[in-house]
Parts: C-alpha cells; sequence; structure tokens
C-alpha cells in the first residue's frame, strides 16, 4: 500500500489507542488535514493531462483528453478525493455514454484507468484500479464491442433537408454551429475550435490551422453563402476588442468555446441515433449517389488524404474552386425543400 494512502489510516487506528484527549485531538487533526491536502480527480487529472501533453501528437490530442476528463464527461468524479472513488462511481460516468457511443466509451475508460493508476504511484491510491476494465467493469458493462473507426451513426442524406429546417427554429449556438458544420462537411472540434482569424469572409474562405487536423496539415474550407450567413448572423457576438483569437461559436464561459458535448446533446434530446460526425458520411454518401463530382473532390473537401505519397506530390493542389462548386451545390441540396414538401 502506498505511502499516502497508508498514513490516514494508521493515524485513524492510533486513535483507538490513546487514552491522552490531548493526543488523540492531535491525532484527529492529523487525519483531518491529511484528508483535505489529497487532491480531487479533477485536480489530479488536469495536473496529469499537463504533464502527459508533451507526448501527445499535437495540441487537438491534448485538447481531447481536457475534454473527456473535464465536466463534460466526468462532472460526477471530478470533486471526488482519489482515494474515495468506487467502482460504482466509475461506472455512473460511464454507463450513460455506452449508449451507442462505444469507441468514446472505451477512450474515456481507458483515460480515467490511467489517471487512477498515476494516483496510486503518486500514493494518493492503493488497492485495484476501479476503471480497469479486465476482471472488473466487464462483469459490469457486458462484453465490450470493438471499436469501429470510421463508421459512426450517420442521418440517410435524404433526411438531412428536414432536419436542417427543424434545426433553422432553434436559437441555440449549438444549433448555428451544427448547421455550419454540416454545410462545410467538418470535424466537430474544428468548428468547435475555430477562431475569427481563421476566417476571410471576404473571399469566403475558411482556414482551419495543421494542429486542429487530423492529417496535421493547414486545411481549407470553402463557405457556401449559405454558411457565410451564418457566420454574419454570430458575428454580433464577438467582442468589439476581439484581435481574431475570439471563438467564432462561444461558449457560456468567457473566452470558451462551446462545450463537446452541446451539439450531441441537441441531437440526443431529439432522439436522433446518429452523431455529430455521421454528417460527415451523410455528405459523402450524397457526392456519390447524386452528383457527377469526382472522387477526389469530395475526399479533398473532407480533408482525406487520397492516393500513395508519389500521387500525391504530383496533386499539390487542393482544388480550391471545384470544392466551391461542390459546397455550394450541398448547401443547395441541404436548404431545399423537405422531401415531404416537394412535388
Amino acid at each position: 500500500m502506498p505511502k499516502r494512502a497508508r498514513r490516514p489510516r494508521k493515524l485513524a487506528a492510533s486513535l483507538l489507542t490513546v487514552r491522552d484527549p490531548l493526543q488523540a485531538r492531535n491525532a484527529a487533526q492529523a487525519v483531518r488535514r491529511e484528508a483535505d491536502a489529497a487532491p480531487t480527480f479533477g485536480e489530479f487529472a488536469d495536473q496529469m493531462v499537463e504533464k502527459w501533453s508533451r507526448e501527445f501528437r499535437n495540441e487537438k490530442h491534448a485538447a481531447q483528453w481536457k475534454m473527456t476528463l473535464g465536466s463534460a464527461y466526468c462532472a460526477k468524479l471530478r470533486d471526488k478525493k482519489l482515494a474515495d472513488i468506487t467502482a460504482a462511481d466509475v461506472l455512473a460516468v460511464l454507463e450513460p455514454v455506452c449508449q451507442g457511443k462505444n469507441e468514446t466509451a472505451s477512450r474515456l475508460r481507458g483515460r480515467i484507468e490511467r489517471v487512477l493508476d498515476a494516483a496510486k504511484v503518486a500514493g494518493w491510491r492503493s488497492g485495484e484500479n476501479r476503471a480497469q476494465w479486465k476482471g472488473n467493469l466487464e462483469h459490469s458493462l457486458g462484453k465490450r464491442q470493438k471499436l469501429q473507426r470510421g463508421h459512426h451513426a450517420a442521418m440517410p442524406y435524404a433526411a438531412v433537408p428536414a432536419f436542417i429546417a427543424a434545426l433553422r427554429l432553434r436559437e441555440a449556438m449549438a444549433a448555428r454551429a451544427l448547421e455550419f458544420g454540416i454545410l462545410t462537411a467538418a470535424r466537430s472540434g474544428e468548428v468547435l475550435e475555430a477562431t475569427w482569424r481563421e476566417i476571410d469572409l471576404a473571399a469566403q474562405v475558411w482556414t482551419v490551422p495543421a494542429k486542429w487536423m487530423k492529417a496535421g496539415r493547414e486545411h481549407r474550407v470553402l463557405l457556401s453563402d449559405a454558411a457565410a450567413a451564418i457566420l454574419d448572423e454570430v458575428a454580433a457576438l464577438r467582442p468589439a476588442d476581439d484581435d481574431g483569437g475570439a471563438y467564432v461559436f462561444p461558449g457560456q464561459r468567457p473566452r470558451r468555446p462551446l462545450s463537446g458535448m452541446a451539439m450531441e446533446m441537441l441531437l440526443r434530446r431529439q432522439k436522433l441515433e446518429i452523431t455529430v460526425r455521421g454528417f460527415r458520411s451523410s455528405f459523402r454518401d450524397w457526392v456519390s449517389e447524386e452528383t457527377h463530382f469526382p472522387r477526389e473532390i469530395a475526399e479533398a473537401a473532407l480533408a482525406h488524404v487520397v492516393g500513395d505519397t508519389t500521387e500525391r506530390a504530383y496533386r499539390r493542389g487542393d482544388a480550391l474552386e471545384k470544392r466551391r462548386e461542390l459546397m455550394t451545390a450541398w448547401a443547395t441540396f441541404c436548404l431545399s425543400a423537405p422531401k415531404a414538401e416537394r412535388k
């Protein structure tokens, strides 16, 4: 048992043998001081993510760890002392996420497990790791499904116009961010982290920095008139003294972006069993089945790496103007009359 985890118990045990009232009081105070000094899960997790960030691939990876171990997912754990966390506490965090989001749940569990492992090494915990899968959570959560990377629950593209029409009736910032993400076929993280210095409204181009891109390289997104109109709308919330660093879709906390869960919760409230990421698949299916745009143009719009090293060397451009035509056509489809209303 680690020294820090042992000491409060030894002090508490000593209270049973102390007969001098003064010594008993001092021992009791020592127990309380030890307990107060122990960090909460939230405090310790933040410290460890900061320490581990040097080994992450990029800032986006670090941001994902901060988000999943933050209040968006771990609100029920963050205020608990490390030594007090039980398997039931971990289950309370994981069970809601397991409903249709196996990949997210698996990553979240692994990150909690790593934090609790580090807490044991630091002496703040003892015994088994309550976030461990084998021999522990597997008995409560059932058989773990294998991760299926790249397959996110998607809305059939034919249903997107009706969904957009309903989305426009909502005044929430999450609704504006989600519509913008659908129209640009961008990843949710890129949308949430977008700042005004990345936006060129005159040219209707959004330049996403390499640090936020999965492929690790800068990506230009063509903005249709509909996407630009959303930016015009949210620009009213931009601070007057902003030098470009303000978030395009701000959250409720000052100088912070919209929560990573905001768009997902919007879908959950509508009881839709789809993911935000799935709209990229909706876009790709529409391109394949309803248009004559080349595959390479669609893949470029999604910021996917196409071809081998030699092929990419000969295709140095990003087909900007052809992608402009594609994104304009996609926006026209998204804003068309829902299928039930078409004549």
